[in-house]
């Protein structure tokens, strides 16, 4: 299988790159794959885009996709799309599987949850193949492009380095699920090598931490005097997500996919 990968530039991408160098990277300004199997990473993240460019999320989560989309017409075509947990929403019952009802609120997830339906509909309409990832928070060294509106666990241990106050908006003891971005590579990989066609697969690492057990974690590794403040959460974010919210990756881990990384194995890469 060799790969024609579109968004090789941005963390997993890269990162991806990296881990398998023999696949082919598509250059920012193409749209034409060189192979019949494609791996789709092209993506804004967060639900903040709106604040600056309501369209900003509709023409890098859509039309970009439509773009590309476009010479896809052939039923040998087997596109690998990069979706997010977000999808959910706020309202699905925990742990979220491939089959619950999605509920995104916000630009960013209800515009990642409606490129999943026209790849779906693409496909049925050309006879083309799919397999959809939603992935769920992937932290790891490396990441350069972290702030309050991106991969923000990062960009708190940044904070925690400089002995930055923390501001976390909701409530106390909100429980996520990380992943460690090799760890999340090596899904990717494994899902288009074995993943069934027509599909949608989760991929999680199954195990779940508090918001603030990670702080915890990575302030007492780094001996970090900040504080953590509790902030209201902003209207852009409010029910973008449960409060407690992790995935059921059994699909995934049937095809034989087991963690190489735990949370402390990711709080020590992020602290280093």
């Amino acid at each position: 299988m060799e790969l024609s990968i579109y968004g090789s530039t941005g963390f997993i991408g890269s990162k991806f790159i990296k881990m398998y160098p023999f696949h082919n990277r598509i250059k920012r300004e193409e749209r034409k794959p060189l192979n019949k199997d494609i791996l789709y990473l092209i993506s804004n993240v967060g639900n903040y885009n709106l604040d600056i460019d309501a369209s900003i999320d509709i023409k890098t989560n859509l039309s970009i996709l439509c773009e590309v989309l476009n010479y896809c017409k052939n039923e040998e075509i087997i596109f690998n799309f990069i979706s997010s947990s977000l999808v959910y929403g706020s309202l699905c019952p925990i742990p979220a599987n491939e089959n619950s009802i999605c509920t995104p609120k916000g630009f960013y997830s209800i515009t990642k949850k409606c490129a999943e339906d026209l790849l779906i509909s693409f496909s049925k309409t050309f006879g083309i193949k799919y397999r959809i990832l939603r992935l769920c928070s992937v932290l790891g060294k490396g990441e350069k492009k972290v702030s309050n509106r991106k991969n923000t666990l990062t960009q708190i241990v940044n904070k925690l380095k400089t002995n930055e106050n923390i501001e976390l908006h909701g409530e106390r003891g909100q429980i996520r699920e990380i992943i460690h971005i090799e760890d999340a590579c090596r899904a990717i990989e494994l899902i288009c090598k074995k993943g069934r066609l027509n599909q949608i697969y989760n991929v999680g690492s199954g195990e779940i931490i508090k918001i603030e057990s990670f702080i915890s974690n990575a302030k007492e590794k780094l001996q970090s005097k900040s504080k953590i403040i509790y902030v209201d959460t902003p209207k852009s974010k409010t029910e973008e997500l449960k409060t407690n919210f992790w995935m059921d990756s059994k699909k995934l881990n049937d095809l034989g996919f087991k963690n190489h990384f735990n949370y402390k194995d990711i709080i020590n890469d992020i602290c280093n």
